[in-house]
């Protein structure tokens, strides 16, 4: 099995990019997509009874549409907080990895739970400093003779260069994902 990831810049692109890997035959159960929630704007629609009067209609009918079908595109759908990031979303392989006993309670970092995904620990380091930052992750085990077909489905505007963004934080003195982190979210800390 290899695992494929790819970095999209809003929710939306991250839920087509799962919808066209279903579509195209790969299994929802192998496929996961987690995003930053620093607003608390997504995990109200985690059990589908979201209201918000004060937003506007059509954005709150959209997002809520994109994370709503999460639910019923890939396995599962939950709301917690990852130490170092704050609050995410997260449907699929990645949430069971991130959670024990039930959804909200992190058995382990968002680090270790890709690397027991198969990605190599520099490459989860950067990954999880790009959910921190807003970066929406969607990641696909795939039998090694179907990476490159699931590569085309990942590629489209909205994938984000992981690495060159990496490259700007380096220059910025950025080193690598720091769980301990003190994360802001929404007027208070974490």
């Amino acid at each position: 099995m290899k695992t494929v990831v790819g970095t999209y810049d809003n929710i939306q692109t991250a839920y087509a990019v799962a919808n066209d890997l279903i579509t195209a035959g790969f299994s929802r159960a192998d496929i996961s997509v987690v995003a930053h929630d620093a607003k608390n704007e997504y995990a109200a629609y985690v059990d589908d009874r979201y209201v918000d009067p004060g937003d506007d209609v059509a954005k709150g009918a959209g997002i809520g549409a994109v994370i709503g079908g999460l639910g019923g595109l890939l396995v599962g759908l939950g709301a917690l907080a990852i130490p170092g990031v704050g609050p995410v979303i997260a449907a699929g392989p990645l949430l069971a990895a991130l959670t024990g006993a039930g959804v909200g309670a992190v058995t382990g970092g968002i680090v270790g739970a890709l690397v027991d995904l198969g990605i190599p620990d520099e490459e989860a380091h950067i990954y999880s400093e790009g959910l921190r930052r807003g970066n929406v992750l969607v990641i696909a085990q795939v039998p090694d003779a179907s990476a490159n077909a699931v590569t085309r489905i990942m590629e489209r505007p909205g994938l984000v260069d992981i690495h060159r963004q990496a490259d700007t934080w380096r220059a910025s003195g950025w080193k690598s994902f720091d769980t301990e982190r003190d994360v802001a979210v929404a007027g208070r800390r974490m």
